[in-house]
């Protein structure tokens, strides 16, 4: 990058310091021209206005060393005195430019090059009181002769603001380098980074992707671990009672309970290995969110778009579609109302007709991992009651238990992956502790909010609330 940036800088110089010298030749032989035309003008007017033509037509003026050539032309074209040789053979003036405006205007000038180049000849005439010309000339080096003969001396000069400019190019690349540096240095302490105003969104954007990555770190290793943990367990039982069977060490009477403890475990391992990898699934969804993929619940004509990010993209928009809430949850309760029997749990259904945009399978699991949450954590003659309606245009769904409740404490950290908040209870009734975490990636993918109200020894009321559709009319209510 530094060298990069010097490169370019160098580059920069370079090109202003070839446009400055070439600029300050032109505007140097602009002024030099100038001033030879004054200088010949004055001469012309001087010898207009006095007595002294006649003394150098007398004389036959020799300008010496200053080149100055005198030209008296009458009214006609015709060369009358000429200071550089005699006028006989001459010819017409009358065609030249200074001396068609001199005839015209009173005066006039032009600037004719030599024929190699090398220099350029000044004429500037005015016309007397008989009405002849008086043309006063001198020659003088062209630009390119100019230039060259400074060449040199202006190569020493640009080779010195080159390597000055190369100098400042240097230190303005460390000075521009050096906080990107410190920030790269310390990429976990970015409080105490000194830089420009200008980088300050920059470096709280580094700091902010930082700290996820960091966040998303520490939670992959800790889903790690609970995993690793939740997997050990039951494959220690189905090992050991595998062992026990395989050596013929099981009395006849327990072979049946040891492999009812297998079957158990290994339905365990399943449920846990199918939360595991629906988690996963969620996550994706929602990262394609977060970076602007596939929407499901902006609308049917977005579903059916082409998406051409991505896969899971997708399938999310196909799957998306108007979905009954009311039908999803009726249809959850009675699929769990022999579960909750067997957990002595009563469940009891409410609900009209809520209709939500979104895939009928995150609803189906939204609702019946809420529901299966309520029957695990509930008491012996409770009861879990599922009420489904719109309030204000938008549908809700609330899943109320008379468990054993949340403490406080623990109300904030209820939804995260593996919690739980008794761990002997969640192990003695078959969770996995994900349930409530699939819950929460479901209500981020589905735009809804949840809300948590629990006491402990009262119960838990969980409410979902969706973004969208207007109540319709009609409805039903089960029990």
């Amino acid at each position: 990058m530094k060298r990069k940036i010097n490169i370019q800088l160098a580059a920069i110089a370079v090109i202003a310091i070839c446009s400055t010298m070439v600029f300050m030749a032109v505007v140097c032989y602009d002024l030099f021209r100038r001033q030879i035309l004054e200088d010949l003008k004055a001469y012309a007017h001087l010898l207009q206005s006095t007595a002294a033509l006649e003394d150098v037509v007398q004389s036959r003026f020799d300008s010496g060393g200053d080149k100055l050539r005198i030209t008296v032309v009458d009214g006609g074209g015709q060369v009358v005195f000429e200071s550089y040789g005699p006028e006989a053979g001459m010819g017409s003036h009358a065609d030249r430019p200074e001396i068609k405006k001199a005839l015209e205007n009173g005066e006039g000038w032009a600037v004719r090059k030599s024929s190699t180049l090398r220099s350029n000849a000044f004429y500037y005439a005015v016309r007397t009181k008989e009405g002849g010309i008086i043309r006063v000339s001198k020659e003088a080096e062209s630009m390119w002769s100019i230039l060259a003969g400074a060449f040199p001396a202006a190569m020493l000069i640009a080779a010195a603001l080159l390597f000055f400019c190369l100098a400042i190019a240097h230190f303005l690349t460390k000075s521009l380098v050096a906080p990107i540096e410190k920030i790269a240095c310390h990429m976990g302490n970015l409080e105490g980074v000194d830089t420009y105003e200008e980088l300050a969104p920059f470096v709280e954007t580094i700091r902010s992707q930082h700290e996820d990555i960091l966040r998303s770190a520490g939670m992959r290793q800790e889903f790690t671990a609970n995993v690793t943990h939740e997997l050990k367990t039951p494959l220690a039982s189905i090992s050991g009672y595998a062992e026990l069977i395989e050596n013929g060490m099981a009395p006849e009477g327990d072979v049946r309970r040891f492999a009812g403890e297998i079957r158990r475990n290994s339905s365990r391992l399943l449920t846990l290995i199918n939360d595991v990898l629906r988690l996963s699934e969620l996550d994706a969804m929602e990262k394609g969110m977060r970076n602007g993929e596939a929407d499901a619940e902006t609308g049917r004509e977005a579903a059916q778009e082409p998406d051409a990010k991505g896969e899971t993209g997708m399938k999310e928009r196909e799957a998306a579609q108007e979905v009954d809430l009311c039908e999803i949850a009726e249809t959850c309760v009675d699929m769990l109302r022999f579960y909750g029997e067997q957990h002595g749990v009563e469940l009891i259904f409410t609900g009209t007709l809520a209709l939500v945009w979104g895939e009928k399978r995150m609803m189906e699991e939204l609702v019946y991992n809420l529901c299966d949450n309520a029957i695990r954590y509930n008491n012996r003659g409770g009861q879990v009651k599922v009420t489904v309606g719109t309030k204000e245009g938008s549908a809700f769904l609330v899943v109320e238990d008379t468990g054993i409740g949340i403490p406080k404490e623990c109300q904030e950290r209820i939804f995260e992956r593996f919690y739980r908040v008794d761990k002997s209870r969640s192990k003695s009734t078959g969770g996995t502790g994900l349930g409530l975490a699939i819950v929460k990636h479901i209500a981020v993918k589905s735009r809804a909010q949840l809300q948590l109200e629990s006491q402990v020894g009262k119960g838990t009321k969980v409410t979902v609330r969706f973004n969208g559709h207007a109540p319709c009319a009609g409805g039903k209510t089960g029990k």
